[in-house]
């Protein structure tokens, strides 16, 4: 078991608390947070120890969990970094792409290894429908939220889009070609609203929305390939497969067969993929540990992440122009 401490005890860090102290994989020395009061009142009603210094906790563990605000995520992973401690960092891995490259560079010093919280990546229903994605030339992507004004301290691209960013550069192997992008402040100082429009060199196109002041919550995704459209539905965690084969001679009653201009006939039939429910956070956490242990590259690297948070500027950048 791997000794585990965590910076940071708000929403997220209690939640990573509790799992970290259910898990076998793990054993949760305690955690740190600036805020003492809040600290003191966590350690008292769920029985963590707390830590009085980042220090003392770094020096007490094999494995350090950043769950602070973005703005300290590199203070953190250096601190932790430079004393020999491997990384799991909360989404986005830091607040820019050089502080995110200096980890990525001390990681590769320090010969420590790093996994970043993208946890979408471990959403039963994307883990169905993976390896069922195959060269998709267009994905649309809807991510909406109820306004929260935890959050609000990062555009809504930082906020939400980057978890549909990370997903779909995991699943389209291709460079980033161009860029267009929009976005609307409307309660916050940062957009709230942006639209995005990927395109990527092998011809692919991703469309991404993601909204924070929304009446619903939905986080869908689509992705259309040859002959399938495969549709991922992240917070129902469901998902639906629909494919096209050459239509049979003689069509069953009930089969579904499009005809088009030129004749050709294809028979559309539909899957509903095993969705086996998992706890998504637990199952990321317990991943790192997996790597470390056998010393194989985590799910989601410390690069990977930076590539996503890279894609991330580069839609906030088109806002000002």
């Amino acid at each position: 078991m791997l000794k585990v401490g965590v910076l940071g005890a708000g929403h997220l860090g209690k939640i990573h608390l509790r799992l970290l102290q259910q898990s076998d994989k793990y054993e949760l020395v305690g955690f740190y947070d600036e805020n003492q009061e809040n600290a003191e009142r966590i350690s008292k009603e769920f029985g963590y120890k707390n830590f009085s210094t980042i220090a003392k906790l770094i020096h007490a563990v094999d494995v350090i969990d950043i769950v602070t605000p973005t703005l300290s995520h590199y203070k953190c992973a250096k601190v932790a970094i430079k004393s020999g401690k491997h990384i799991f960092i909360e989404k986005p891995i830091a607040n820019t792409v050089a502080e995110a490259e200096e980890i990525i560079a001390l990681a590769k010093e320090y010969n420590v290894k790093g996994q970043v919280g993208h946890v979408e990546r471990f959403n039963p229903a994307f883990i169905a429908t993976k390896n069922m994605i195959e060269n998709p030339m267009f994905i649309e992507t809807h991510r909406l939220a109820e306004f929260n004004p935890r959050g609000t301290d990062v555009p809504v691209v930082l906020d939400l889009m980057i978890h549909d960013i990370d997903a779909i550069l995991s699943v389209v192997n291709s460079k980033v070609k161009d860029i267009h992008a929009s976005g609307v402040s409307v309660i916050s100082d940062t957009p709230d609203i942006a639209n995005a429009r990927i395109e990527f060199e092998n011809g692919c196109v991703a469309n991404l929305t993601a909204s924070r002041i929304s009446m619903k919550n939905m986080r869908k995704s689509r992705f259309f390939q040859k002959d399938a459209y495969i549709s991922v539905d992240f917070l129902e965690k469901k998902c639906e497969v629909v494919r096209m084969k050459d239509a049979p001679e003689v069509p069953g009653d009930f089969d579904m067969i499009l005809q088009n201009a030129e004749g050709v006939k294809k028979q559309i039939y539909f899957t509903n993929p095993d969705v086996e429910q998992n706890n998504a956070i637990l199952d990321e956490l317990e991943s790192f540990a997996h790597a470390i242990n056998t010393d194989t590259t985590p799910v989601v690297t410390l690069e990977q992440a930076t590539d996503a948070l890279r894609v991330a500027y580069k839609i906030i950048d088109c806002f000002d122009k």
